[in-house]
């Protein structure tokens, strides 16, 4: 029988002219979004850190690393969201071994 839930982890940069407040919301954002379709082990705010090449002339980032389980299919719309929203500039979301 195949597994129903698997674990993921996602890193993703948000846009460091975003204040704190927008920051916060932004995080809290998806970690709801994670935890209505799974469960978030961790959510892990690295803080602002410089970036390794500059991104739309900025070269820093706010770094968020998230941790959750969910089924398969969630990643991809994560992924989506991620993508069209402003205030995230680069995310990866990779699946963790058992």
């Amino acid at each position: 029988m195949a597994k129903v839930t698997e674990n993921y982890e996602v890193l993703y940069i948000v846009n460091p002219i975003l204040g704190e407040e927008e920051t916060s919301a932004l995080v809290e954002k998806f970690k709801a979004l994670a935890e209505n379709n799974g469960t978030v082990t961790e959510v892990d705010e690295w803080g602002k850190r410089k970036l390794a090449y500059p991104i739309e002339d900025l070269t820093e980032g706010y770094y968020v690393l998230m941790s959750f389980t969910s089924a398969p299919e969630f990643p991809a719309e994560l992924d989506r969201l991620m993508r069209i929203n402003t205030g995230i500039m680069r995310s990866l979301i990779t699946k963790k071994n058992a």
